[in-house]
């Protein structure tokens, strides 16, 4: 099969494009799916740049969405998928025309859903979902700030809260960004560039703060993220597009009596229950059109060096697809 391999650390180039690599087989438990499409996200930046430890040589991506080839003899049992189903995967290995996922990673997608909104919606999406909903349960109500709000994870967060109720205060760094960002449902966008973060929340939360932050940048917005939650409010770290965060002391959150989680999608849907749970919510929130997940640029595979660079640079809006078949 053709596939995106990763063999090395390094910057976009180690990223190769194989024809001849072997097609997988299924576990007893997973389900071999062809993938249509991939989504690009920063955890592929962070595994290709070593912050994230991947036993290399391997397949690069984490999400994709295509049609059910082979079902496992145990996945046949754990799951109603079947061969030829349209289904979304969250799986290492989705930059490949085949991909195996454990069942329980398995989501069947709708009629009216195709695998090209599929791949757009199952990572983030999901870490979109269960940021608003496990790292922090967003009550109506309740001030939220937003980082990024015009990107893929940062767009999907800002339509969610205020979907549960929140007023919800987005940043963004220019003017373009910042109308995606207020067309995503944000009721005020900062453009970061021109105007203090922090100064602008408290002005709007009468020196208050926010109930929660949700910040994806990492190092670069830690301490203006800490200063813009309220006290007993809940700062969430879920990335780190401008490096990881160093050198805290938790003595820092006493201040407030803040609360700092740093969550990781896969342990809020680590075993079939949660997974179907949040998955179905996440389903609905699309069918229904509550959330709409926009699609910024789609790649070919040769482009996904390329595609991670302008993500990684702050130089797209939306969610980022790969083309695979």
């Amino acid at each position: 099969m053709k596939a995106v391999v990763l063999a090395e650390i390094g910057a976009s180039h180690v990223l190769k494009v194989e024809d001849d690599r072997l097609a997988p087989e299924p576990a007893a438990n997973e389900v071999c799916v062809e993938i249509e499409y991939a989504g690009i996200n920063f955890v592929d930046v962070y595994q290709r740049t070593g912050l994230y430890a991947l036993e290399l040589p391997a397949v690069a991506g984490r999400e994709g969405a295509g049609v059910v080839r082979k079902v496992g003899d145990t996945a046949a049992q754990e799951t109603d998928v079947k061969v030829g189903d349209k289904v979304a995967v969250f799986a290492q290995g989705a930059y490949a025309q085949y991909v195996c996922a454990e069942a329980t990673h398995v989501l069947k997608l709708g009629r009216d859903i195709s695998t090209k909104l599929g791949a757009a919606m199952m990572l983030q999406g999901l870490t979109a979902w269960t940021l608003v909903r496990d790292a922090h349960e967003v009550q109506r109500g309740e001030w939220v700030l937003v980082r990024a709000a015009a990107g893929g994870t940062g767009g999907l967060v800002s339509q969610m809260a205020k979907h549960l109720g929140a007023q919800v205060i987005g940043t963004a760094s220019t003017p373009g960004k910042c109308s995606i960002a207020k067309a995503n449902g944000c009721d005020f966008v900062i453009n970061h560039e021109e105007t203090n973060v922090e100064a602008e929340v408290l002005r709007l939360t009468d020196q208050l703060g926010c109930h929660a932050v949700f910040s994806g940048v990492g190092r670069a917005t830690f301490g203006a993220d800490l200063n813009c939650t309220r006290r007993k409010g809940t700062l969430v770290t879920y990335g780190n597009s401008s490096g990881p965060i160093e050198a805290f002391r938790p003595l820092q959150l006493s201040g407030k009596n803040l609360k700092l989680v740093r969550p990781t999608l896969a342990n809020y849907i680590k075993d079939r229950g949660e997974f179907d749970l949040r998955s179905a919510e996440l389903v609905n929130l699309v069918s229904t059109g509550a959330v709409k997940v926009n699609i910024g640029k789609v790649y070919g595979m040769d482009e996904v060096g390329k595609a991670q660079d302008e993500l990684s640079q702050g130089l797209t809006t939306g969610k980022l697809l790969v083309r695979i078949s």
